[in-house]
């Protein structure tokens, strides 16, 4: 299954719809178009059962180097105040999207992840790099705040507060082996085998039980500003509703049977 109305390519097989951001030769950067259809997107997935997981990856040598300097940037000058508060949260809807989905993005990041594109690698769930790439979180480097998308939000839950203060005010490269050691990548492979170490994260969790993977990430979402009392009683309710529901019961049965467990997302 593809879709062949977006700027990028959409391409659905075995549960595990792989995204690729498609304009190599500017690194893959964003214009207005792809902003919007990235929103549509992680919003319509939501609706999608064809879909269990997003990869999130870019083609050639880059992951995504943030906004288009000429298509966005050059543009945005001469909009006025409106235009250009209505274009900062249609980007930071991309991530709300992406955060609200209810299903896994695991970020393929093949090359430098700068800027929006750092942020795109920082909203998705899991996060594999190449061992030659790189994240820069790059803002403040441009005149901009380093709180974008939703950066200053996400990047301390991951990496910690004195970190992600060093990362978002400094904005300097962030090597791929330094990522996996403060947190911000899960794992770092040969650049050969960074989409086979991906694709098998994904079809492994295509194939896991959906329902119990979609309520992992909504209450990891859920509880970041809980506080212990309220997030163990959000666990407790949904974890009693997850015990009535058909794949537990068929753990159950394979456990008994001996074999291994046929899930079905129910």
């Amino acid at each position: 299954m593809t879709r062949a109305d977006f700027d990028f390519r959409f391409e659905v097989n075995a549960g595990v719809g792989v995204l690729t951001l498609d304009r190599p030769d500017s690194l893959n950067s964003l214009t207005f178009a792809i902003y919007q259809q990235l929103e549509n997107l992680f919003s319509d997935l939501r609706c999608d059962d064809k879909v269990k997981v997003v990869v999130l990856t870019g083609a050639g040598q880059g992951f995504c180097s943030g906004g288009d300097v000429e298509e966005i940037i050059a543009k945005l000058l001469d909009r006025d105040a409106d235009e250009t508060l209505k274009f900062t949260r249609m980007t930071g809807a991309v991530i709300r999207n992406m955060r609200r989905l209810d299903k896994p993005i695991v970020a393929a990041i093949n090359g430098m992840a700068a800027g929006a594109g750092a942020v795109l690698g920082l909203a998705s769930d899991l996060r594999v790099m190449s061992e030659d790439a790189q994240f820069a979180f790059l803002f403040t480097k441009v005149g901009l705040t380093g709180a974008d998308m939703g950066a200053a939000h996400l990047l301390p839950r991951v990496v910690g507060a004195g970190r992600a203060a060093e990362l978002l005010l400094l904005g300097g490269k962030v090597e791929a082996q330094e990522c996996l050691r403060i947190g911000l990548a899960n794992r770092v492979v040969d650049p050969g085998q960074l989409m086979p170490e991906a694709m098998q994260i994904a079809k492994r969790l295509a194939m896991g039980p959906g329902l119990a993977i979609s309520m992992t990430k909504k209450m990891l979402v859920n509880e970041q500003n809980m506080d212990l009392e309220s997030a163990l009683e959000q666990e407790a309710q949904a974890q009693a509703l997850m015990l009535r529901c058909a794949d537990h019961r068929e753990f159950y049965r394979s456990w008994q049977e001996k074999r291994k467990p046929r899930f079905t997302g129910k």
